[in-house]
Order: structure tokens, then C-alpha cells, then sequence
């Protein structure tokens, strides 16, 4: 289910009766990449590592998949040998009996029980996450807007993790929903007052590169945008499953530490494997 959206992932783990497995599911549902991360890992992919073949840009893709995948897995043993240490219970699911579908009633359950209670979650998060981005633009403090303030105090751990203040802000300003993290990027390099959409993969991937992407940027945006906190509806979805800020908190740093962890450590190897060769 978090492949598709981990706000509706998180939801699905009510069915887990175990509360500590669930707990641990629900903590590493955000490190499966959703449908709003896939343009960001599509277009890395296809412009850095497969030069516009398709074939090669989707077997790079399904690789991203599979690292996601045993991320998830690696964090979830840890978790349950850790944090959350206990008994391991077993799943047992009992099919219900065979009856006719009901299509109104599927049609009305899922429209009302599931997307528009997701939707309208995501617009009460959006609008005000919206006006933030174009006053973060927009609005200059010492000749400076808000945006260049935030890009200058994030560009050291930017540095250190290979990426920049720019991309990192794109991230914390994406946290509405995570389609947004590119347009945001594309903005500030296009110096532009609002969310810009590329044409395609090559200007996209020319605008980047023109304002000094690297295969190295590449790979550690690609492993952040794989790791990183949650989106903000997919973090209330958290608070209202596990009625917890504390847990909440949890599964916004946990993903995070990972991605910067493995940022630093890939950016580490890029450097010293620079300095060999």
C-alpha cells in the first residue's frame, strides 16, 4: 500500500493485531518510496544513469525498489530487536465467506472512508504549506528573500551529505507532498515566483546539471529522496493511528537519520575515491 501512498499504508496496518508489529510497520512504511517520489527517482534515473534509455532507467528504478525494500526490511529487524524487542506473533488472516460484491457500497466505502478523508487531509496541509513556499520566495528580509536565508543556514550539512542548503530546503518545503520537492528545485534555479514544471526529463536534467548536479549529487538526492521524513499527511495519518506525538516524532527522524547517514557516507567514498584516483 505505500507504494502508492504511505498516508494509505499506515492506514492498511490496522489489519496487523499485534500493537508492537504494528508499530514497527507503520515506523517503516515511509521508507517505501510513494507515488510522489517516483518523478524525482524517474528523472534522476533517466538523465544520470541511463542516458534517456528507457529500458536502463527502469532497471535502475526496480534497483531503487529492491534498496527500499531491504531497507525496510534491515529497520524493521532492528527495530524488533531493539525499540521495540518482543515475542514475534504470527499473522492469521480468516477469509470471509464468498458473497456477491456490492459495487455502490465498494464505491461509497472507498470514496468516503478512504479518499476524500486522505484528500481532504492532504488540502488542509497544502493550502497553508502553499502560501509558506511563495512567501519563502517572495518576501525579502535585508535585501535577501526568506528562501536564500534558509538555503544559507542548510548549505554546511547540504555539503557534508553532497547535496546543497538548495536541495535540502526543496525537501523540507516538499513536505506537503513530496511531488512538489522537484518544481521547488526548478524554482529557485529558474529564480522564478512560483513552482516551475520542466518540459521533459532533458531540460529538467539540463537545469539541474547547469547549476552544478553531479553523478554524486545524484546518487544522494536519489538515496535521501528514499529515505526521508514523512510527508506532512502522512505524519497526522501517524499521530491519529498510533495517538502519539512521541511516536509521530519517531518516524519523522528515523527515516531521516538513515538518509543522512547514507548521504555522508556515499559522499565519504566519493571524496577519498577522488583523492585515490
Amino acid at each position: 500500500m505505500g507504494f502508492g501512498c504511505n498516508a494509505a499504508g499506515v492506514t492498511a496496518c490496522r489489519i496487523i493485531e499485534s500493537p508492537r508489529e504494528r508499530l514497527i510497520a507503520i515506523l517503516t512504511n515511509n521508507f517505501v518510496p510513494c507515488n510522489g517520489r517516483f518523478p524525482t527517482l524517474i528523472l534522476l534515473a533517466s538523465f544520470f544513469f541511463a542516458a534517456g534509455n528507457p529500458l536502463a532507467a527502469g532497471g535502475f528504478v526496480f534497483l531503487l525498489i529492491a534498496l527500499a525494500v531491504a531497507v525496510t526490511l534491515g529497520v524493521s529487524f532492528l527495530l524488533s530487536r531493539t525499540l521495540l524487542k518482543g515475542v514475534p506473533s504470527a499473522f492469521v488472516l480468516e477469509l470471509p465467506p464468498y458473497r456477491r460484491p456490492k459495487i455502490g457500497d465498494v464505491i461509497v466505502r472507498s470514496m468516503l472512508d478512504r479518499t476524500i478523508f486522505v484528500l481532504g487531509r492532504a488540502v488542509t496541509v497544502a493550502m497553508p504549506a502553499g502560501a509558506i513556499i511563495w512567501i519563502c520566495q517572495n518576501v525579502e528580509v535585508g535585501g535577501f528573500t526568506l528562501l536564500y536565508g534558509l538555503t544559507t543556514i542548510l548549505e554546511p550539512i547540504g555539503s557534508l551529505m553532497g547535496l546543497s542548503g538548495v536541495i535540502l530546503a526543496a525537501f523540507l518545503l516538499g513536505i506537503p507532498a513530496n511531488e512538489i520537492v522537484l518544481p521547488i528545485l526548478l524554482m529557485v534555479y529558474s529564480q522564478s515566483g512560483m513552482l516551475v514544471e520542466a518540459e521533459g526529463i532533458s531540460q529538467a536534467g539540463a537545469i539541474l546539471q547547469a547549476n552544478g548536479w553531479t553523478f554524486v549529487t545524484a546518487i544522494c538526492a536519489i538515496l535521501f529522496s528514499l529515505n526521508h521524513f514523512p510527508c506532512a499527511t502522512t505524519l497526522l495519518t501517524i499521530r491519529k493511528e498510533t495517538g502519539s506525538w512521541l511516536w509521530t516524532g519517531v518516524s519523522f527522524l528515523l527515516p531521516t537519520l538513515v538518509g543522512v547517514s547514507l548521504c555522508i557516507l556515499v559522499n565519504l567514498l566519493a571524496y577519498i575515491g577522488g583523492m585515490i584516483f
